[in-house]
């Protein structure tokens, strides 16, 4: 496979590959060519299979990313294991919901651990090692739509996504001139294992439903094209974007 949106000879890291929107992009990228190393505490079995089938390669990787050392311990080990990582999608996070005055600060900790400086140490870890060899490099990271706006009952989620934008930006800034290019991807309301109470409440998802212009909710395997683009020779001039995969959601 060649061209501008093929990953063919590529390594590239996904985490939270087990379900949901990291195994659809798992599974695109895949298809695109790149070997996907995929890195969660849960199994990945399904997503390998899946790939396994289509004929990619799938590498599972045991790590609790709540753990931001443990992440860099593991990415550290997995370039001396599998060789340098070419592309980076941080996809792995957790929410929590709660009224704002009823948030506990575990709650808190746990959200900003996992979906924000666990991103920034694995964003960190790639890199250093890219700059030190001189190496390009891509990184994708998943925030939301509720970077762009407040939600209800997500305090932690909300602000981890809101930084995660900030992060994506100051990082393109810094990295850009190294050849490594750093976006975002905003994705909607999908259905997966974050959204599962909004779905189980038919007033909130006739609501959200009500307002998406796509009329549906998103499904993992959107996400994939959208991800693939940001990690392969046809974004080498993006740096710092967020595209929102939403359905048309914040465009109403």
């Amino acid at each position: 496979m060649t061209g501008p949106f093929s990953l063919a000879g590529r390594r590239v890291m996904v985490t939270g590959a087990n379900t949901g929107i990291g195994q659809g992009i798992a599974i695109a990228v895949a298809a695109a060519g790149a070997t996907v190393i995929g890195v969660g505490r849960s199994a990945m079995d399904e997503t390998a299979e899946r790939i396994d089938t289509a004929g990619g390669i799938f590498v599972a990787v045991a790590c609790d990313l709540a753990d931001p050392a443990a992440a860099r311990a593991m990415f550290e080990a997995v370039e001396t294991a599998e060789g340098p990582i070419d592309g980076l999608v941080n996809n792995a996070g957790i929410i929590r919901r709660a009224d704002a005055v009823d948030l506990t600060e575990t709650d808190w900790d746990a959200v900003i651990d996992t979906n924000l400086k666990t991103v920034f140490t694995l964003c960190q870890a790639f890199g250093r090692s890219a700059i030190a060899a001189r190496r390009p490099g891509k990184i994708v990271n998943i925030a939301s739509v509720l970077a762009f706006q407040g939600g209800i009952r997500v305090a932690s989620y909300t602000a981890s996504k809101h930084g995660v934008v900030g992060l994506t930006r100051l990082l393109a800034g810094e990295w850009a001139a190294n050849g490594i290019n750093v976006n975002a991807l905003a994705p909607g309301y999908v259905e997966s294992n974050n959204t599962a109470a909004l779905r189980a409440d038919p007033d909130r998802s006739a609501a959200i439903l009500g307002r998406i212009p796509a009329g549906r909710w998103g499904r993992p395997e959107d996400m994939g094209g959208a991800a693939v683009f940001l990690l392969a020779p046809a974004s080498d001039y993006v740096h710092g974007a967020v595209l929102p995969v939403d359905g048309g959601w914040l465009a109403r």
